[in-house]
């Protein structure tokens, strides 16, 4: 019996094997000799599709980005630049080594250009100036990748939270700290959960373009 084909290998198998890798075992598991024994392929191999590890690195973030929800340039703005956002968020969860990368490297890989270009088209779209449209995907990108690099370094779970403050009530005297004593005292309690809310800080900034919008 003939041996089974070997399924080709493409740079595109390549990628998404690569963000599988990621995803399961972080970056610093990341090599092309871990990579190419993956694919079970020698590590020679995969230089036919990635030039360097840079490359690698730059065709996984644009391999995360085309997974983003892409805003639509007709309709309610806020709606559309919400979805972006949101979507954003729960992709960079999904792959937790991808915010650092996103926001430390020149990214021009087409799902980049196109995620940008649809972005600017949406505010353009509702009436923003170049300026205002340009300033205002940059506050709200940095709202993403703020948020989310947070929420994957905090080194106390959310779960985690009434416990911790209980801990700390008693390094906060109330005479020295009252408001810090006082929230604390709340979250330990358990009358104020104490969670970050991507979409509030969301919301500020969608605000915030809205009554500049209004004023042109």
């Amino acid at each position: 019996m003939p041996p089974a084909a070997r399924t080709p290998l493409t740079r595109d198998r390549v990628l998404r094997a690569a963000v599988r890798l990621a995803d399961k075992h972080g970056l610093e598991a990341l090599s092309m000799r871990h990579l190419a024994a993956t694919l079970k392929v020698e590590a020679m191999s995969l230089y036919h599709h990635v030039a360097s590890k840079d490359e690698l690195l730059d065709g996984m973030v644009d391999l995360v980005i085309g997974e983003i929800e892409l805003p639509s340039a007709t309709g309610d703005w806020r709606r559309a630049i919400r979805g972006r956002a949101t979507s954003a968020h729960t992709v960079m969860l999904r792959h937790p080594w991808a915010p650092l990368l996103l926001v430390s490297r020149i990214n021009v890989g087409s799902n980049m250009m196109r995620y940008i270009d649809a972005t600017l088209g949406c505010l353009r779209n509702a009436g923003f100036t170049w300026l205002q449209a340009d300033r205002g995907w940059h506050a709200i990108d940095s709202h993403i990748y703020g948020f989310t690099l947070h929420m994957l370094s905090s080194p106390i779970k959310p779960e985690e939270y009434p416990s911790a403050a209980a801990q700390y009530l008693p390094m906060l005297p109330a005479k020295t700290y009252p408001n810090m004593y006082a929230l604390t005292k709340l979250v330990a309690e358990g009358k104020h959960d104490g969670k970050e809310d991507f979409a509030f800080g969301l919301e500020l900034i969608l605000s915030g373009l809205a009554q500049l919008r209004k004023k042109r």
